[in-house]
């Protein structure tokens, strides 16, 4: 196998970063000897036996041009890592469809949302309810527990129904079956790619069938100190871009409309402007409120555009198919923002949904301060900040999981609010940020529990005593099952203390 010479001279090769999908500067892992791109799972089977027999660690990333992670997390400091990227390994296959409008579908490793969501409508069926970024894969989702959809209705990473995990050594695929009763199954559901390459994922899908997206833009007072729950949970999704209340629904599969969503699409000239504006606001608030105020006037218009003629959609509501209004793409002969140098950091935390309005008024407190103090600190990037939720799940590491620890009284049952607050990372100078120093405070009054792959090491840090110790031990126990020898390995979970 050509895996093998590779691996034998190690320590010959000079380690080199491996980036996240804003590119060079913007390492998801510091170091690693080699990335491969396996195309089918025994390719990936032979290239964790190789790399475990020689003791060389591996973390497994999907299917963007890199890594999704915002921060340089998904690896372990150890250079004695490969990358096993498997945007290659993505065979769909076995659709099953009932008479009641259910069913399932296998996927593999590197399967992204759209590529799944494009094959199903293909075949008149559908993902479910999830909103998703575009360059996701099924596994990487599962991986970093995406638990998140609405309030209302169940994830499609928390309907998975089976796992095939790599597990070494010696490297066999392991199957494990939904059994929320299992701890090893609660681990696999937010494995953080601790346990194993997840090869395959068999999930539920559905019939066909179009949405409604709908958008309000509510005073800041209705949202601080409103009912969120209340707002949120009758729709089978919905999420706030700052005080714009996204909706949908879902309709007739004949309804009319063929509406396509993008978040990340932007003209040359709106990168342009967009760089120079944020990049003004590096070390002086006011050009700062400027593209926020602009960003956030140009958001309450639909982010959509005709997919038959690729014209924008000027009003709201609008229609079209479930996998066109809830994930999207690019739209033609547009390139995503950070090809424009939009780059950024990003911090997001999950605090229960009844703490939601508590913890929006806190944000708003820190930022009077920061104003007082002479600092006015805003949002400085294009999309501004983001809120979205998720319904209970149970797993050991979930975002929204129930389980707290002893003492802990927050009440995880109606689900999970998630503050996500991306930040402009200038191209000037030392690329620092205006609010770099109000963005490292996290709010420590609230049980905060922290996205995967999109905080600094330092908030995983602060946010570790918010989490259950009975839960981490026995993610630490199945970890050791899977992985006795240590081949898996990542700074959260040395963060976490799992890896013993």
């Amino acid at each position: 196998m050509f895996l093998l010479p590779l691996l034998s001279l190690v320590a010959l090769v000079a380690a080199e970063p491996y980036n996240t999908f804003d590119g060079p500067g913007f390492p998801a892992c510091n170091d690693v000897l080699k990335v491969y791109r396996p195309s089918t799972v025994d390719e990936i089977v032979t290239m964790v036996k190789a790399a475990s027999s020689s003791g060389v660690n591996v973390r497994a990333s999907g299917a963007s041009l890199f890594s999704y992670p915002y921060h340089d997390t998904m690896c372990s400091d150890d250079p004695n890592t490969i990358i096993i990227k498997t945007d290659a390994v993505n065979a769909i296959s076995d659709l099953q469809l009932g008479s009641d409008g259910t069913g399932s579908v296998l996927v593999e490793a590197g399967v992204t949302f759209p590529q799944l969501a494009e094959w199903l409508h293909d075949r008149g069926a559908a993902i479910g309810y999830t909103l998703v970024n575009w360059n996701i894969t099924i596994a990487g989702a599962v991986a970093m527990g995406a638990h998140r959809s609405s309030l209302r209705e169940d994830s499609q990473v928390s309907i998975i129904h089976h796992n095939h995990y790599l597990h070494v050594p010696p490297g066999d695929l392991i199957h494990l079956d939904r059994d929320q009763s299992n701890t090893t199954w609660l681990a696999a559901t937010t494995s953080l790619g601790l346990l194993g390459v997840i090869a395959r994922v068999k999930m539920a899908i559905l019939a066909d069938y179009k949405v409604y997206a709908n958008q309000t833009t509510l005073d800041e007072d209705d949202v601080l100190n409103g009912d969120i729950y209340g707002m949120i949970s009758p729709y089978v999704t919905a999420n706030f871009w700052k005080f714009h209340l996204r909706t949908y629904g879902v309709v007739d599969i004949d309804h009319s409309g063929d509406a396509f969503q993008s978040t990340f699409s932007v003209t040359p000239f709106e990168g342009t402007t967009a760089l120079n504006l944020l990049n003004a606001g590096q070390n002086v608030s006011f050009p700062n409120f400027i593209s926020e105020g602009v960003f956030y006037v140009l958001w309450a218009a639909p982010n959509f555009h005709t997919k038959s003629s690729d014209l924008p959609l000027l009003s709201w509501p609008v229609y079209g198919t479930a996998y066109d209004v809830l994930i999207g793409g690019l739209y033609p002969n547009q390139l995503p923002e950070w090809d424009y140098d939009l780059h950024g950091k990003t911090l997001e935390l999950a605090v229960p949904v009844t703490q939601g309005a508590a913890l929006l008024r806190r944000v708003r407190e820190l930022f009077d301060q920061a104003a007082a103090d002479g600092k006015a600190v805003t949002s400085t990037y294009r999309s501004g900040i983001n809120i979205k939720f998720g319904k209970a799940f149970d797993s050991l590491l979930g975002q929204t999981t129930e389980r707290t620890k002893a003492g802990d009284t927050a009440d995880w049952s109606k689900g999970a609010l998630m503050f996500d607050f991306p930040s402009f990372r200038p191209t000037l100078g030392d690329h620092h940020r205006y609010n770099e120093p109000w963005y490292d405070i996290t709010v420590l009054q609230f049980p905060v529990r922290p996205h995967w792959t999109k905080n600094t090491r330092s908030v995983f840090e602060q946010s570790v005593k918010n989490l259950d110790p009975d839960s981490l031990a026995s993610f630490a126990q199945v970890r050791k099952q899977f992985d006795p020898d240590g081949t898996f390995k990542s700074v959260v979970g040395e963060i976490l203390g799992v890896m013993d």
